[in-house]
């Protein structure tokens, strides 16, 4: 089955890869990443914190992976800001839906393929 945004799934791969290497980036993706190591990984890369964060909402939304526990198909992502005075910089990330808001911590993603 082919990626529907390849762009998006190789940034994360690119990420997840450069700090866990690339076997076990290999196997993070076919037996699930956690949200957070995920979003550590992207945050760790040496880019904009905003590009960073563009990065994982492409490919949170590429429809490339597949959450567990599965949120259904009306969720969000609510970026946690860094506490500091009119800071824009992304920290964290929850995954908010209809009836329930999951900790980064809670998710996982497995590459869908």
């Amino acid at each position: 089955m082919p990626l529907k945004h390849p762009d998006a799934v190789a940034a994360i791969v690119t990420a997840l890869r450069r700090v866990h290497g690339d076997n076990i980036a290999r196997a993070l993706l076919a037996g699930g990443v956690s949200s957070a190591a995920l979003t550590d990984a992207a945050l760790s890369l040496p880019i904009g914190n905003s590009d960073a964060v563009r990065m994982i909402g492409r490919a949170l939304d590429s429809g490339d992976f597949s959450f567990t526990p599965d949120i259904g198909p009306l969720w969000y992502a609510r970026y946690i800001y860094e506490d500091r005075r009119a800071s824009m910089r992304v920290i964290d990330m929850e995954m908010s839906t209809p009836d329930k808001t999951f900790a980064n911590t809670e998710i996982s993603l497995r590459l869908s393929i």
